[in-house]
């Protein structure tokens, strides 16, 4: 199995209530000429709908495509939506996909004690995910603000 160091949360970047899957994203991804590797180009390794269902991108042990320069010690988790009805960044996060995915990190915290959650935004310069993770998951669990 990879070392995994972090938890990277990724939105898709679509408009609110639009219902899009993984498989879309996939399709999205392959446009972009991302890997198949793990059998799927879904880059991520997982995606929570809109309904709160989790669905598998990538095994985890197979290196996604989400985060430049941190595909190889992270997982990437992304939820559908991240846009109001005008396009803008803004949380559109379900009640469904809070607690979805409120699970899913604490299982893969268990699975992986020292990993620190960051959102896309804390490693690019990016609006992604359009929360801010730190006032979302345990503070111990969040990497460190950078200062400056």
């Amino acid at each position: 199995m990879r070392q995994i160091k972090k938890i990277i949360i990724h939105c898709s970047a679509t408009k609110q209530g639009q219902n899009w899957r993984k498989d879309d994203i996939a399709n999205w991804h392959k446009e972009r000429k991302f890997s198949a590797a793990g059998g799927t180009y879904c880059g991520y390794h997982y995606v929570i709908d809109l309904d709160g269902t989790i669905e598998i991108g990538k095994p985890m042990d197979i290196i996604g495509c989400h985060c430049k320069a941190s595909n190889a010690d992270s997982i990437g988790i992304c939820y559908i939506g991240g846009l109001d009805e005008n396009g803008q960044p803004c949380d559109t996060r379900t009640y469904e996909q809070c607690e979805s995915m409120m699970s899913l990190v604490t299982f893969l915290r268990h699975c992986f004690p020292k990993a620190l959650i960051y959102g896309h935004r804390d490693l690019m310069p990016r609006d992604c995910p359009c929360f801010e993770v730190r006032h979302f998951f345990p503070t111990e669990w969040c990497a460190p603000r950078k200062r400056g």
